[in-house]
């Protein structure tokens, strides 16, 4: 079986730290897969705020999601805080990816790697767009 390899960047940007709620948890007694989407939904928030952004007002537009990855590496469970690495990287003309590194804090385990492709979006015209300049240097492009 092929498996999905993420190219992870070497630094980050911002950090952020998220228990892990019961409601997170699967019948597997850990932390569910649907919800590590979850977790780096609200990183992404957290990160796109630390820039003065919301995901519906980056310089006047919103973002869009073009594509997921996670990569998962180990169990959590109830009450562990996980840290969140964030960092944007691979700017192109359609937009950007946030790469998120997914650690526990008390043992640093790596629990997921993860990979979000977002886009800037004009929702007034329904259409993509270049992401602009400011938002691009702010964000390390």
């Amino acid at each position: 079986m092929t498996r999905i390899k993420l190219e992870m960047p070497p630094v980050y940007s911002f950090r952020t730290e998220l228990t892990v709620r019961i409601t997170d948890i699967n019948y597997g007694g850990h932390l569910g897969n649907s919800n590590v989407l979850e977790l780096i939904h609200e990183a992404r928030v957290r990160f796109l705020k630390s820039f003065g952004y919301s995901e519906i007002n980056v310089e006047g537009y919103g973002t869009i999601m073009l594509d997921s990855v996670i990569v998962y590496k180990a169990q959590a469970f109830a009450g562990d805080v996980l840290q969140i690495d964030v960092a944007a990287g691979d700017f192109s003309r359609i937009g950007c990816d946030i790469f998120y590194r997914i650690t526990n804090k008390e043992s640093g385990a790596e629990v997921a790697l993860a990979k979000t492709g977002i886009a800037v979006f004009d929702y007034a015209n329904q259409k993509r767009i270049s992401p602009p300049e400011a938002f691009v240097k702010k964000l390390g492009g």
